[in-house]
């Protein structure tokens, strides 16, 4: 089955100075990394929350901790009849000890976000939460606004924008899938 047309948006290179901008941005907004602790989102959340914790550590000397948050069970198409994948959740710290960065690959409608939301806030009250995200492709059905951005990319609704990672996919890139014309 054909998943339509295929365009690379980014490639490794690009990716790399992408996630390593994203990473400046944080620095820049928070003075002392070890403040902060990043949250990645199952599934690619949880890699580029690494990236960026390697990244700062680069830049600073300091290495923010680093959380993983599982959402499966907060989305709103569980009840729709679809079938979570549960992931691990695991936080190095108490939320309330300081700002918890999530951080995802594609922020869409904003459901997956406000489904972490969620989750974040049952395992504790953290003071600040802030969004960073590797793609913002736009389209919202919530209000729901990334404090870190790598790329804007508008998109058709029809369109999906894949992002690929090393550790799971064994490439680094964005890529832009367009349906065939029928």
């Amino acid at each position: 089955m054909s998943e339509g047309n295929v365009k690379q948006l980014v490639d490794a290179d690009q990716f790399r100075r992408t996630v390593a901008r994203i990473a400046h941005e944080i620095v820049e907004a928070h003075a002392d990394p070890t403040e902060i602790m990043l949250a990645g989102i199952h599934t690619r959340g949880v890699p580029l929350a690494a990236r960026l914790v390697d990244h700062i550590e680069r830049f600073t000397g300091t290495r923010p901790p680093l959380g993983t948050l599982d959402i499966g069970l907060y989305r709103d198409d569980v009840a729709m009849g679809a079938l979570p994948v549960v992931g691990e959740t695991v936080f190095p710290r108490s939320l309330s000890d300081g700002p918890v960065i999530l951080v995802d690959d594609v922020l869409y409608t904003g459901r997956t976000i406000r489904a972490a939301i969620d989750a974040l806030f049952d395992f504790g009250r953290p003071p600040m939460v802030q969004l960073a995200v590797l793609v913002d492709r736009g389209h919202r059905e919530l209000p729901i606004r990334p404090d870190f951005v790598g790329r804007n990319l508008p998109t058709a609704r029809t369109e999906r924008v894949r992002v690929r990672l090393t550790e799971i996919d064994g490439a680094d890139e964005i890529l832009l899938v367009t349906p065939e014309a029928q």
